[in-house]
Formats: structure tokens, C-alpha cells, sequence
């Protein structure tokens, strides 16, 4: 059962992903036409448009989802796939072909395609989880070598189950346990009896004998991967940069460092951007800045530098809820601080004096979604006390993020609070991800509805 399913996966995928794309296809033109934003169409063209998903989806082997892939790298490799196939459509489908570029009718389809593929193939994910955790389509894998971080995964081979990765047991020549089948010697003359699938090789292991193992390995079909030492044991993804025949680690590379993952956040943010702007802000602007006006001097907006991507500073707007004063740099908003104005108080518990950061997003300066900016002098006094405080300004800032709706938000009293921001900033920027993105933006719309005990 263990190779048979292999063999015979692909083609089940790629025969179901056929249904659910034609399915998908249906509820994406049934969609556009009750709202009369395309031509109609024969039934046996959405059939050609399935053959040409299964085509792409093919060659980018969607089917080959790892047995070690979290939930958001399978919509990942899905919201590639999307992109090709729209692409295609827009030149194949008769009707997308009009005078005019049909931007809303071609966003709405790419929408459609992700919601019903990404229920689709994340259950076939979670299936696929739930399948190897009773023990099928599992793989047989040793540990040569024990110590350092080994024991480590042997126990994660234990937890997660879903892994289907069935662990047979250690060889090595200094440590003996329950789970150590011999030494590295009787590895050799065992293995072919075993009928492994992976041999993962500990990191202190002498030059000699990994060479020996990977030979061996590739004798017999085996797959070889190394254990990283405990420096390499990161809270991140890591990845290689080759120079020839060399290769090196990228410690430190995050998510948006990759040149779709970065395009399609920043695509994302100016799309919605530029929404906010023209329906919301038009009308807000003129309406909250003449009440700001009828109620004290000054000017509307409330521009402040603040530290931006690289640490580069810019000029965050916001609504001005305050009095003039010459201590906003230096001093944060208290509860029932005087300095607030009536409309001021209104703006700040609603967080609508944060609306004119849509301006910032739409300029480049700040994301919808990222580590909260600070004041310049508050991010001078933080860098001083916080460790890797700075590594907070790796992406752009945001109008909220994951810490404002894991409940650190407003006015910081005592280092936890910052230290709690930095480390839920640190975690973001390691694992970003679309998916988190719209996580946190919900939450976002929660907590401002449910929750405004700190919003002062």
C-alpha cells in the first residue's frame, strides 16, 4: 500500500482536480453573468478551459504536495497556478475578449478560482494528513548518528503523525537507548533489508561515513537529508543560494524576500488601497476635516516621521485628535489625556484618525498589514533596550498587524507589552504568508467592533 498509492496519487489528483475545476469554473460564470459582467458561453467551453487547468497544473506538478507542507504553501503553489491559467484565459475565452480591458469581471474570476480551488485542494491536504496519520502511504526512515538535535526529530516523527514517516530507529556507535538498532557498521549490512525510503544523516557525523551513507543511498534508491545543528534550529524557513557547484544557507531570508510573495503583497495593498481611498477617504476627508476645524486651530492632518522599511523614516499621516503641542513625539496618548480633543476622542476610539494611512500605503510608505511604525524617539529608546528590536523594520509597516489584534495595541506601559509587539513583529515577518494576511485583517475588523479598551 505504501508505493501503490504513490503511483497512482498523481492521477487521481489530477482526474479530481479536473471535476473541481470545471465545478469551480461553472460557480465562476454563473457568478459574473448573474451580475451581467460577461458574455454567455457553451457549456463545452468551460470544459476546453478545465483541460487547460489540468495542463498547467500538470506541468507545475501541483499534485506533489510534501508530506512535511503546512496549509499555506499548498495555496501558494495554487494561487501561482491561478495566476498562469487567468493569464491564458484572458486570450483563450471568448468572453473576456472586449473593446475594453474587463479588470473587475477578470478579478472576480481569479477570486472565484482561488476560493473553490483552495477548499479543494486544502481537503485533499487535509485528507492526504488525516490518511497518514492511521498509518497508511507511510515511509520507512532511519537516523544515522544520535545526539545533538536528532532525538528532536525522532520526536517530531512521533507527534506528527501525519507525516506518514514510520521511524525505525537509530544506528550509532556511541549511544545506545531503546531505539538504537546497532552501530554504524550494522547499518550497512541491515539496510537493504529494511525497505527504507529516507536515512537522515546527524550533523557531527565524520566526513568518510556520511560519503558512505549518501553512496550507499544512491545504490539502493534511498533518499538522504542532513540534520542542521542546533545554530541552524531556526523559528524560520531556511533556504540555498548556489555559486556553481557550491551551496550556501540563507540564515536570515524571510518570506518576502521572494519576488512573487513581495509583488503579490504589494499588489494586494494597492488594489485595497486605492478602494479605501475612493470610496471611503473622498467623502471623510472633507467631512472629518471640517469638524476637526469647527472645533480648534490647526491643520486637519497630523504628520508625523516615523521609521519606515530599512529604517527609513517617512511621513506618517493620520487625523489630527489632538491639540498642538510640542510632546506627541515624546509622549504617547494616555487614557483621558487632556491634550485630546473632542472630536479627537471620537476619532481615536474608532480609529478613524488612522484613515489617512491609506494615503502612506498607496505611496509605498507603509503595507495594510505589518509591524506597527513608531515614533523616531520611541524607536531610538526601544532599539537601546529590546534585542533585535531593529530587525522589525525588515518589511514595510503597517496600519494594523499581529500584534494590535493578539491585544497589544495603544499605549505601552511596561516592557512586556513591547517586548510581546516585537516578538508576535518577529513572527510575522518569518512566516508571512497571504493567508495571514487576511487572518489578521479580519481579526482586525473584530477587535475593532468587540474590543476598544485600549483605544484612547
Amino acid at each position: 500500500m505504501k508505493r501503490r498509492f504513490d503511483k497512482y496519487f498523481p492521477w487521481l489528483f489530477l482526474g479530481s482536480d479536473f471535476i473541481a475545476s470545471l465545478v469551480s469554473l461553472i460557480f465562476c460564470y454563473l457568478w459574473l453573468r448573474s451580475f451581467e459582467l460577461i458574455q454567455e458561453t457553451q457549456i463545452q467551453s468551460l470544459i476546453s478551459l478545465s483541460c487547460l487547468w489540468i495542463l498547467i497544473s500538470a506541468l507545475r506538478k501541483d499534485f506533489k504536495i510534501g508530506r512535511t507542507d503546512e496549509y499555506d504553501h499548498t495555496l501558494g503553489v495554487l494561487a501561482i497556478t491561478v495566476v498562469w491559467f487567468v493569464g491564458a484565459s484572458i486570450f483563450l475565452w471568448t468572453p473576456f475578449h472586449a473593446p475594453s480591458f474587463q479588470f473587475i469581471p477578470i478579478l472576480l474570476f481569479s477570486l472565484g478560482m482561488m476560493l473553490v480551488m483552495g477548499i479543494f485542494r486544502v481537503g485533499v491536504h487535509m485528507v492526504l494528513r488525516r490518511y497518514r496519520a492511521k498509518g497508511n502511504n507511510f515511509q520507512n526512515a532511519v537516523i544515522v548518528g544520535k545526539g545533538g538535535t536528532s532525538p528532536k526529530l525522532a520526536d517530531v516523527f512521533k507527534i506528527r503523525k501525519e507525516f506518514g514517516i514510520n521511524f525505525l530507529g537509530y544506528y550509532d556507535n556511541q549511544t545506545s537507548c531503546n531505539q538504537t538498532r546497532g552501530g554504524i557498521i550494522d547499518f550497512f549490512e541491515e539496510a537493504p533489508k529494511l525497505d527504507l525510503d529516507l536515512i537522515y544523516i546527524h550533523e557531527h557525523l565524520e566526513p568518510k561515513l556520511v560519503k558512505k551513507v549518501i553512496d550507499f543511498a544512491d545504490e539502493n534508491y534511498v533518499k538522504v537529508k542532513m540534520i542542521p545543528g542546533g545554530s541552524l534550529q531556526l523559528e524560520k524557513n531556511l533556504s540555498f543560494s548556489r555559486y556553481g557547484d557550491f551551496f550556501v544557507i540563507n540564515v536570515n531570508e524571510i518570506p518576502l524576500d521572494n519576488t512573487f510573495n513581495n509583488f503579490a503583497k504589494r499588489t494586494f495593498d494597492v488594489f485595497f488601497a486605492s478602494l479605501v481611498i475612493v470610496l471611503i477617504l473622498s467623502w471623510l476627508i472633507p467631512l472629518v476635516g471640517l469638524l476637526i476645524k469647527l472645533e480648534s486651530k490647526g491643520p486637519v492632518f497630523f504628520i508625523q516621521k516615523r521609521n519606515g522599511v530599512n529604517n527609513k523614516e517617512f511621513n506618517c499621516l493620520k487625523f489630527r485628535s489632538m491639540t498642538p503641542n510640542d510632546y506627541s513625539d515624546t509622549h504617547q496618548a494616555t487614557k483621558n489625556d487632556p491634550r485630546v480633543t473632542k472630536i479627537g476622542s471620537f476619532l481615536r476610539t474608532t480609529s478613524l484618525d488612522e484613515m489617512p494611512q491609506f494615503i502612506n500605503v498607496l505611496l509605498g510608505d507603509m503595507s495594510i498589514v505589518g509591524p506597527r511604525p513608531h515614533t523616531i524617539p520611541m524607536n531610538k529608546s526601544f532599539k537601546s533596550q529590546i534585542e533585535k528590536y531593529n530587525s522589525r523594520h525588515k518589511i514595510r509597516p503597517g496600519i494594523t498587524g499581529l500584534a494590535q489584534v493578539r491585544g497589544f495595541r495603544g499605549e505601552i506601559e511596561n516592557p512586556h507589552q513591547i517586548r510581546s509587539r516585537v516578538r508576535l513583529d518577529s513572527f510575522y515577518i518569518n512566516n508571512w504568508s497571504f493567508l495571514l494576511d487576511m487572518n489578521i485583517m479580519v481579526k482586525t475588523i473584530h477587535e475593532l467592533i468587540f474590543n476598544r479598551e485600549n483605544a484612547y
